[in-house]
């Protein structure tokens, strides 16, 4: 009988399931996506179910499940954590240790009350360490026959962040760097000061960070006060955090902000407050500060294991300016980070160590390109699921017997100007939309970029946006010499394509700077002249490169602009009801469902139906 092992993840954020049969990935999916809730925490139980289903398995036919950390060890960090640092801590502790005591602490029994809605066999439950399970999603799907890994994040039980060595079935963790120094939380304190998010800014923080001027001396001050002040960087990579700085570790909050406003002589920023200056160039500091801690971090995984090849997860491997200069370095002949590097890609880690330590099970290396099958590892829904949004919404649609025929129609639609939502196939499994669940405009068009971020994903526009280019065309456009299919490296645009900067222009307003025509390519070209890119394969994802292709056909580029199909604030969309909806709540002009085109112009009836509009939001 085949071995399967369910891998999941819970309780923190970014819930997730995934299931491996025999060492082969089956599927793997975010629970956020089925509930709609962004970053949800809960049991992933809509994903195991999903899982199980495209698995074709039983819950009574699984092997073992496997949860991605050990979270007796991560109580007793809590615990001395408390107890180092009393009697600071006292409100964070009465509200946390309560939780732990009546939940967490009794994690296999949470875990077997949620699993009996899937099943009531015994089946063992494992849990290997959250960072193992970061080491193994990077390693066993990678197409390296050994490895050296590296994993970065917040923090796990007591590990912050790993190197460890990969060869055949097993791996080795060589060093290891512990809470409460890391380099995430360092990264998320920066995030939180600078008014985002923690857990889910960091993305805006390093989007922002192109905007600080490089040689500005308030720049330069920054950086200063961070490594004289804040943490101590050593020449391994390894930090120590000054602590009288910090809140994390016994408090609700990332920063002492009192200590902080002395420090740098600006106050924590108020979240959706205009971005002042100081902000770009202390987003810029701990950028650039980051990306040093992290190539001296791959220096030392290359000391210590003589690798030729690099993998990488956790959290800040998502750090795709910092992958874009640890690529640039040479370091390694090749380097291959985890598409799903959070806490979501645990859950799949979980899985292959079950198979492949629990069950002893050999390794067998994909080289063609990896394991990952492009990370198109979520549902799929057909014509069945589509006429149903269909009926329901009475949507005036378009249908083409010939697909080729469909591509030739959007990419003229997109040259045109419009943009539009492409849904196809089967969801990807980590942050980005590769193709599948995106929404797509012409990168050459200069009012792509405000029209996307402003009209129709309702978010800062500032935040750039990612090109998806044909593979055989990348050096076309970009500084890189390999494929870069998950869209996790940020390349210099090629210097023949860029345009002159005006005199003046680092003293310009952000959006000054934003709107100024950068290159042929605008509308995915950043402020600092790079875009982070996905390379686009026929043979991973025949039909999104056949509408690339057509585009290029037709204008003589191989790229377009690449969003995740979503607004501000929710999720990716997973059926074909959440594109739809998402459709009709945004300024997207065409949507695209397998072979179905639906035209906003024409869904005038459903839009004046008063039934609707509060359905969709328009007003």
């Amino acid at each position: 009988m085949p071995t399967a092992i369910l891998g999941i993840s819970a309780y923190y954020h970014d819930s997730a399931a995934a299931i491996i049969i025999d060492g082969e990935i089956i599927a793997a999916a975010h629970e956020e996506r089925f509930t709609r809730k962004k970053h949800d925490s809960a049991f992933p139980i809509n994903a195991a179910k999903y899982v199980l289903s495209e698995a074709g398995l039983d819950y009574d036919d699984l092997a073992a499940i496997a949860f991605y950390d050990k979270p007796y060890i991560k109580f007793e960090r809590l615990l001395e954590t408390y107890h180092a640092f009393a009697p600071k801590g006292l409100i964070s502790f009465l509200s946390a240790v309560p939780v732990w005591i009546k939940e967490k602490l009794f994690m296999k029994k949470m875990l077997r009350d949620e699993l009996d809605n899937l099943g009531k066999k015994k089946i063992p439950i494992l849990f290997p360490e959250h960072h193992l399970s970061h080491a193994a999603s990077a390693y066993y799907p990678s197409p390296f026959p050994e490895a050296a890994i590296l994993t970065v994040d917040g923090v796990g039980e007591w590990a912050t962040t790993t190197i460890g060595y990969g060869k055949e079935n097993g791996i080795e963790m060589k060093k290891e760097l512990q809470f409460p120094h890391s380099v995430g939380l360092l990264y998320s304190a920066f995030t939180y000061y600078t008014g985002f998010r923690v857990n889910s800014g960091e993305y805006k923080l390093m989007g922002l960070a192109p905007y600080g001027n490089a040689d500005a001396p308030q720049t330069k001050e920054f950086k200063e006060k961070i490594v004289s002040e804040l943490v101590d960087i050593r020449e391994d990579g390894s930090i120590l955090l000054n602590m009288k700085y910090f809140n994390f570790a016994t408090g609700l909050k990332m920063t002492n902000d009192k200590r902080w406003t002395s420090l740098f002589g600006l106050p924590p920023r108020n979240a959706e407050s205009e971005i002042s200056q100081e902000y770009m160039n202390m987003a810029l500091a701990i950028q650039q500060i980051t990306e040093e801690i992290v190539l001296k971090l791959a220096k030392t995984a290359k000391e210590l294991t003589n690798s030729d090849y690099l993998v990488l997860a956790g959290g800040v491997a998502l750090n795709s300016v910092a992958n874009g200069k640890l690529l640039a370095s040479k370091l390694f002949k090749e380097i291959w980070i985890q598409p799903a590097a959070g806490d979501a890609g645990g859950a799949l880690g979980a899985a292959y160590l079950g198979y492949h330590l629990w069950k002893g099970e050999k390794r067998i290396v994909n080289n063609k390109p990896d394991a990952m099958k492009g990370a198109y590892l979520g549902p799929e829904y057909g014509e069945k699921e589509t006429k149903g949004v269909i009926r329901k919404y009475n949507a005036q649609h378009e249908y083409f017997e010939d697909f080729n025929e469909l591509t030739k129609i959007v990419a003229e639609k997109i040259a045109e100007g419009n943009v539009v939502g492409w849904f196809q196939g089967r969801m990807e499994y980590g942050p980005r939309a590769l193709g599948n669940r995106s929404i797509i405009g012409d990168a050459r068009n200069p009012e792509m970029q405000k029209k996307m971020n402003l009209k129709i994903k309702y978010r800062e526009g500032f935040r750039p946006f990612a090109p998806s280019v044909l593979e055989e065309d990348v050096q076309d456009y970009f500084d890189i010499d390999c494929p870069s299919p998950y869209m996790l490296h940020v390349i210099p645009v090629k210097e023949e394509r860029l345009k002159p900067k005006p005199e003046g222009y680092n003293e310009m307003k952000l959006y000054d700077r934003l709107y100024h025509l950068r290159s042929d390519v605008p509308a995915i070209t950043h402020i600092d002249n790079s875009a982070r890119i996905q390379s686009v394969s026929k043979g991973t994802n025949p039909r999104y490169w056949s509408l690339l292709n057509e585009f290029k056909n037709q204008t003589g580029y191989g790229l377009m602009v690449n969003s995740s199909f979503n607004v501000r604030g929710e999720p990716i969309v997973c059926t074909p009801d959440d594109g739809f909806r998402c459709f009709m709540r945004t300024e997207m002009d065409f949507l695209v469902i397998g072979n179905y085109l639906f035209d906003k112009s024409q869904q005038k009836e459903l839009i004046n139906d008063t039934n609707w509009k509060e359905e969709f939001k328009l007003d």
